[in-house]
């Protein structure tokens, strides 16, 4: 019920906001920014993804907002599939009158609404999907991409892999627009240090839908030198516990994409396999000052440590936050001239959205698992600058339509 008091209250503030000039109250409107995820869907990297952008926008609120203006996200569950992803876009730029969009796990929802976002003229800022299309075969001009993609970290890996004496190779890798992507860079870019090299079993399970027992039977009777693994989420402890059970691991070297995250580390436990090389996030082990400022912020507000969603979540908006100053507004063909080239601090060091493809230079850590005190970690690892293992801007800028070349 509303009381008389209320009515007052409120019939006196908008007394006052009418009487202010028109462009002041605009002014002190909030930066609205649009937010989709698939928080349902994967939870054990978008949760932490979503505190570190919350830890973002507090801290530029609690510093006095941008442009004078509060920051207010509106954020959206997509559930995994495009089709909610596009739906929730459109509410979000037509309902809520977002000034940009962010987000997005899963490569396919990050291309669906990529493509809503050069259709509509709306800045895109996506977080998480890998798939080298979003910022080449099919960028556009209105799509930034902050992860190190599946070629960059292919890259990574493919330096390590070439060292192993291993000749045959078998892949197991998901069934859709990111599996598929890692997999035709790592066989492109292993075969030019190792032409030696042969792929001798591939095994594509659905997302999501691996059968561990048959997946891991197929492995062992190719016998294979090595693996290389683009599984992930619940699909990768399932594949390490059947692979540990039938002696696969860690018997035969794997090369993993993403395995060595905090996300999954955390799942695997003692399971861990040891040996692996892998991408991931040493977060107990890194100490430059700009990771030792993240991390003493991120545990003071929520009492826990990050996982490589947080960083990514924290980054991205951080980034964003950079361009809205830059550009002194939120008008989207400024807000693009900004990104273009933008340099930011990540938690991983200083990074830039290149102009000639949008991809950011963040990188990536490369080392090995092990277990110490029942928990999986990295060890033997490095930090691996994103803008070594990229094309040349001319040569990743050939590679984009000619629309997003402009």
């Amino acid at each position: 019920m509303t009381t008389r008091r209320q009515v007052v209250v409120a019939s006196a503030v908008a007394g006052v906001a009418a009487g202010l000039p028109l462009a002041t109250r605009a002014q002190s409107a909030p930066i609205r920014i649009g937010e989709i995820n698939s928080y349902s869907t994967i939870p054990q990297f978008t949760l932490p993804y979503r505190m570190g952008w919350q830890l973002a926008v507090e801290e530029a609120n609690a510093a006095g907002g941008l442009l004078g203006r509060r920051v207010e996200v509106i954020s959206r569950d997509d559930a995994g599939k495009p089709e909610d992803a596009i739906r929730l876009a459109t509410e979000l730029m037509t309902n809520e009158k977002v000034a940009l969009i962010s987000g997005t796990f899963l490569s396919n929802v990050g291309l669906a609404v990529a493509d809503f976002a050069l259709r509509n003229r709306i800045v895109f800022v996506a977080a998480e999907p890998l798939t080298d299309a979003l910022v080449w075969e099919k960028g556009n001009r209105y799509t930034f991409r902050l992860r190190p993609s599946t070629y960059m970290q292919s890259a990574m890996l493919v330096e390590e892999a070439a060292k192993l004496p291993a000749k045959r190779w078998a892949i197991i890798a998901p069934n859709y627009e990111y599996g598929q992507s890692a997999v035709a860079n790592f066989k492109q870019l292993l075969k030019a240090k190792r032409p030696d090299v042969e792929f001798v079993a591939e095994q594509w399970p659905a997302l999501g839908k691996l059968e561990a027992a048959s997946t891991v039977q197929a492995i062992i009777a190719a016998r294979p030198d090595a693996v290389f693994n683009v599984t992930f989420g619940a699909d990768l402890p399932r594949l390490v516990r059947e692979g540990n059970l039938r002696g696969l691991f860690p018997r035969v070297p794997v090369v993993s994409l993403l395995s060595g995250e905090p996300e999954y580390l955390d799942v695997l436990k003692d399971e861990t396999p040891k040996g692996w090389i892998v991408t991931g996030y040493p977060w107990d082990q890194i100490s430059t000052p700009e990771h030792s400022k993240f991390f003493d912020a991120y545990s003071k507000r929520y009492n826990d440590y990050p996982r490589l969603g947080s960083v990514v979540g924290y980054a991205t908006f951080t980034a964003i936050f950079e361009a809205i100053r830059k550009a002194k507004s939120v008008d989207t063909e400024r807000l693009i001239t900004a990104l273009r080239g933008l340099q930011w601090s990540t938690p991983f060091g200083p990074a830039q959205f290149r102009a000639a493809d949008h991809q950011s230079t963040m990188g990536a850590y490369v080392g090995k698992l092990d277990v110490r005190d029942g928990k999986g970690l990295m060890v033997d690892w490095r930090y691996a600058d994103g803008a070594k293992y990229l094309p040349t801007p001319a040569e990743a800028a050939k590679q984009r339509p000619l629309e997003a070349q402009k």
